[in-house]
């Protein structure tokens, strides 16, 4: 299944400004996206493997290094205390490394603790309303929480921990204690996850796999790692990480261990999760609607087919009255939410490869 090569960037709106503004996202930082990608050199960054990562550590003139050191230790301190340097100090900028693949084109800033050496990530990179619409639908909604932050044109997140999906799929499933059973329900409740908030692209680089010991076996979770795509492609299918060929794995699991019923069981489970967060944020979530239905997240065409595909899938003509995507998008989430409970499926035809 193709998806689109290269989204467009689209700008934040002032509603939606107006809207991070209100509850705390919207940050005053000394170090901007455009400061980063005034580097001197760079060279590539490979893994522990030798392969190359399509990361490149990059350099910066001793000046800028060191403004660059206090600046982006002090966004960390906005991420973690809320700007409190005073637990800080022993905190240093350790690597900056820049990606030019992807739409984001991000910088990764590696911050270690000079008394223990332990180390944490946060990312810079360009802001992006899709992407912002994005992680605010993934706090809202999901059972995980996003700590971000927007200054003009950059946004800054916080790394999202877990192992890459990719490489649970590679080397993971393959040990012992591997239990194929829990990672096959909660794929299936992340493909809901992903379809009822219309979030694209969840190939298995796309996502990490928080794996918790619990005291018999172990737990996972998939979380969404990449929200450029959220409500941009025209394909209903995009929303469903099920037709993926990069999770083919993952969902031969779940047709081997899951018939039709446990996987409606946990579609249910998952709504009726979904339901709850959304009646709890109604009066935040109406406020993003609302900057949404008036912002352009995606291209006519796009928009016209997830209309058209939309309708078929409702069994509805409402989707008709929709003018952009963004209206779409709080239709489908109505429709959704309102009555939880998914169809009665038959055969294996809800969960299958591509």
């Amino acid at each position: 299944m193709d998806i689109s090569k290269k989204k467009e960037l689209y700008s934040i709106s002032s509603g939606l400004r107006k809207y991070l503004k209100e509850f705390g996202r919207e940050k005053n930082i000394p170090v901007s996206y455009e400061d980063l990608l005034r580097y001197k050199d760079g060279f590539p960054l490979f893994d522990k493997t030798g392969k190359d990562t399509l990361w490149e550590t990059v350099m910066f003139d001793p000046e800028s290094q060191a403004e660059l050191n206090f600046g982006l230790t002090s966004i960390y301190a906005l991420l973690k205390t809320d700007g409190d340097l005073s637990v800080m100090e022993h905190l240093i900028v350790d690597r900056i490394d820049y990606c030019q693949f992807g739409n984001s084109k991000p910088f990764r800033v590696r911050i270690v603790n000079q008394f223990n050496d332990n180390y944490d990530y946060f990312y810079v990179k360009t802001a992006d309303a899709s992407r912002v619409y994005g992680l605010e639908l993934e706090h809202i909604l999901s059972p995980n929480r996003i700590n971000y932050f927007v200054n003009k044109n950059s946004l800054i997140e916080e790394h999202i921990a877990g192992i890459p999906g990719d490489a649970f799929i590679n080397y993971y499933i393959n040990l012992p204690n591997f239990n194929k059973v829990r990672l096959a329900k909660e794929f299936v409740k992340f493909n809901e996850r992903c379809f009822v908030r219309l979030l694209g692209d969840m190939r298995s680089y796309n996502y990490v796999i928080d794996v918790t010991p619990d005291f018999e076996e172990e737990q996972y979770r998939v979380r969404a790692l990449d929200f450029d795509q959220q409500s941009y492609e025209g394909r209903l299918r995009m929303y469903m990480p099920q037709y993926f060929k990069e999770n083919n794995k993952i969902v031969n699991f779940c047709i081997e261990v899951m018939n039709p019923e446990t996987v409606r069981q946990y579609q249910y489970e998952e709504r009726t999760l979904m339901k709850r967060r959304y009646e709890a944020a109604k009066e935040k979530i109406d406020k993003l609607m609302a900057c949404i239905i008036l912002d352009e997240i995606s291209t006519p065409d796009k928009t016209k087919r997830i209309i058209n595909e939309l309708n078929v899938h409702h069994k509805t003509t409402g989707f008709n009255n929709c003018k952009n995507m963004g209206e779409a998008v709080r239709l489908h989430l109505q429709k959704m939410l309102t009555k939880p409970k998914p169809e009665k499926l038959t055969g294996k035809a809800s969960f299958k490869l591509k």
